[in-house]
């Protein structure tokens, strides 16, 4: 029901945001602080943006509807990474922390307005139906207790 829907959505939209918002500050200073490079922050959500493009592609084209996988805003963030990261003079604590940070707020607020842009999943869901499990995939009653008094 669409309490549990909006329920869920907010806990998914929490979990993903600090996993892929730590993901690309985690990844991205690895990448700064080894290769000196300014800039790679954003050429590592650029990719990660291309493999979610590829990924959304691929379910499309096993019949899922279009927007069944969002691609994630990073690469505002990761631009905001690496303009920290050239800011502190490389310092690698300052990039650490202020940039973490940066990530960490912008990461969310980019993607809350993404998701605003997605077609209602509840009527989407109704369009389309899941398919029939085949008979191996269905779920049975479990037998918790059947023997207890036995």
């Amino acid at each position: 029901d669409y309490i549990f829907y909006t329920d869920w959505m907010w806990t998914s939209f929490v979990v993903f945001s600090i996993s892929q918002s730590t993901m690309l500050a985690v990844g991205a200073i690895y990448y700064m602080l080894f290769t000196g490079v300014p800039g790679t922050a954003t050429y590592y959500a650029t990719i990660m943006t291309i493999y979610t493009w590829v990924a959304k592609g691929a379910w499309f084209a096993l019949g899922y509807p279009y927007d069944f996988i969002v691609v994630p805003v990073w690469i505002p963030s990761a631009m905001l990474l690496d303009l920290t990261y050239w800011a502190t003079r490389r310092n690698k604590h300052a990039a650490i922390i202020i940039g973490g940070t940066l990530v960490g707020l912008s990461f969310p607020l980019f993607n809350m307005v993404n998701l605003l842009l997605v077609r209602d999943p509840l009527e989407v869901a109704s369009k389309y139906p899941r398919p029939t499990l085949p008979a191996y995939m269905t779920p049975i009653e479990p037998q918790v207790g059947k023997f207890y008094n036995s």
